[in-house]
């Protein structure tokens, strides 16, 4: 969407046509050594998501987290109400980056309306050693939630 004054509006158009409707050159040109110079890459990259997935599951599962199916993607879900923490989602994501240092996503912001609030999104897409530390970090969460409660789920 774009709103400007007729002159600036025509450079601006002109601009977004070259911008969007054709690759620039030197982008061709960097796609172009990629694909030549790819290797096994493309035949590792899948085994090497493959495990960073079974990684962080298994982490999870470890700390006591209930890990949802997941297949063709880069994000576990964790199952929250299963995993024994009753916050919603946005406020458990929240205590966990602000007081574990852990960065979540809370499923329920990719809702427009009648957002699930009981599942975690986590990225898996990480070195062997952020994940270790991440799922360590998401426990050190869960139970700071039963801290502030008195020893109360909350």
């Amino acid at each position: 969407f774009m709103c400007a004054a007729a002159p600036l509006a025509r450079h601006m158009a002109r601009a977004h046509q070259f911008l969007t409707f054709t690759t620039p050159p030197n982008l061709q040109v960097a796609v172009a050594f990629g694909l030549d110079t790819l290797g096994d890459w493309l035949a590792q990259m899948p085994v090497g998501l493959a495990a960073s997935q079974q990684r962080l599951a298994e982490a999870l599962a470890r700390e006591g987290f209930a890990v949802l199916p997941s297949q063709g993607t880069y994000f576990l879900n964790l199952d929250l109400a299963a995993s024994g923490v009753t916050l919603a989602d946005h406020a458990f994501a929240r205590l966990a980056v602000e007081q574990a240092g852990v960065a979540t996503i809370p499923i329920s912001a990719l809702y427009e309306t009648d957002p699930v609030t009981t599942i975690l999104r986590l990225c898996f897409a990480k070195a062997d050693a952020t994940l270790d530390e991440g799922a360590e970090r998401l426990a050190r969460a869960r139970d700071l939630t039963a801290q502030a409660a008195g020893g109360r789920v909350i």
